[in-house]
């Protein structure tokens, strides 16, 4: 124990934890959220639209089956930083190659561990989500307080800048197989999909190859005339971080979109097409981020387990007559998914690509592949 090295998170309040550091060493300041999956922590860490913040597991037991280079959702880790009850330092899975402490440390990221974890989501779910920043330099409660008042939170901050790829790429990999790995499916038949990159998921990719689409991938700021030009059959907004009405011209260009082709917009581009739509949005007291939020469908009444990760939502009562609600949060009653009456256009809050589980809503993809399929016979 006395080789380790101290670390603490204090957040914006004074709230403040004790604990061991994990990962690299150093001090970092983000949004402090919590994730509820008990499993996925690697997929999680890679997620874009953890950019800006700091997450806690609530799951006690993190890092017991190690990570590995197959389970990336994105080039590099944009997380601020990492809180656990415990880091397994020795991990068993056929698949793992490196220690959760290993691969934080390898891709310089700040965590902490030992500190009572269910305190602090219990604080966050009282108190709502806050800036806080984790030390292992700075040991000082006083100090770490006061600069965690002073740092910028997300509303107004424009992360997708951050994440977004710098040009336009295609994307041809499906599903992982056992035997095998990731199926490699150009779909040259396929209909054919641009997708803007607000810290699109690689999983996202893989479903849509999987479901039969030619996919395309652009930065979040090109033009909808640029995308237009390419004559895709639909039009795929992404998951990302943050504030949707602060990424610089995203609702400008969707709203230039509206009509013109099927859209299909999950997580933040659910919530930048809403704004499009004229909808507003409006920050969560502490979001949520899990593999268990339970949706209910309203047309069907069946409800989907589903994962999660936003820090904001959509009003339904902005929009007016035009939009209809389509799916509901049972926990808390926000709004999980909308379609337009007449557009050929609907978005999901939640993530029906999963990764981790649960994979209740993958029809979703064979809904876009039928609004295409409409539209395209129209």
């Amino acid at each position: 124990m006395q080789n380790r090295k101290r670390a603490l998170l204090v957040l914006a309040d004074g709230r403040a934890f004790r604990g061991w550091s994990v990962g690299a060493t150093g001090e970092t300041t983000g949004e402090v959220v919590f994730n509820t999956s008990m499993t996925g922590y690697q997929e999680i860490l890679t997620d874009p639209s953890y950019a800006g913040q700091i997450v806690t597991m609530t799951y006690p037991l993190i890092g017991n089956y190690g990570t590995n280079p197959e389970d990336v959702e994105a080039r590099k880790l944009f997380l601020r930083g990492f809180v656990v009850r415990e880091s397994s330092p020795h991990p068993s899975n056929w698949r793992g190659t490196t220690t959760l402490h290993d691969y934080l440390a390898q891709n310089a990221i700040v965590g902490i561990e030992g500190l009572d974890t269910r305190a602090l989501t219990k604080h966050i779910r009282e108190e709502g989500a806050q800036v806080g920043i984790i030390s292992t330099e700075d040991l000082d409660e006083v100090s770490l307080a006061a600069k965690a008042a002073a740092a910028p939170g997300l509303e107004g901050t424009d992360l997708v800048a951050e994440v977004t790829t710098d040009a336009p790429y295609t994307w041809d990999q499906g599903d992982w197989e056992r035997i095998g790995g990731y199926e490699q499916s150009p779909n040259s038949e396929g209909f054919s999909v641009v997708a803007y990159d607000f810290g699109i998921k690689h999983t996202i990719l893989r479903s849509l190859v999987a479901s039969g689409f030619k996919v395309e991938v652009v930065p979040a700021n090109t033009p909808a005339e640029d995308v237009l030009a390419r004559e895709p059959d639909g039009i795929f907004l992404s998951n990302g971080p943050g504030d949707p009405a602060a990424v610089e011209g995203a609702v400008d260009r969707t709203r230039a979109l509206l009509g013109k082709k099927p859209i299909f917009g999950i997580c933040l581009g659910h919530q930048i097409l809403c704004l499009a739509l004229g909808g507003r949005t409006y920050k969560l007291k502490y979001g949520h981020h899990g593999g268990n939020h339970p949706v209910r469908d309203e047309v069907t009444t069946k409800v989907e387990i589903t994962a999660q990760n936003h820090g904001f939502a959509v009003e339904m009562a902005s929009f007016g007559g035009a939009v209809e609600c389509t799916h509901v949060n049972l926990n808390d009653g926000t709004v999980e998914g909308m379609a337009h009456k007449e557009l050929p256009i609907f978005s999901v809050q939640y993530h029906p690509e999963a990764s981790p589980g649960p994979h209740d809503a993958r029809y979703l993809f064979e809904r876009f592949a039928a609004l295409m399929q409409s539209h395209k016979g129209a």
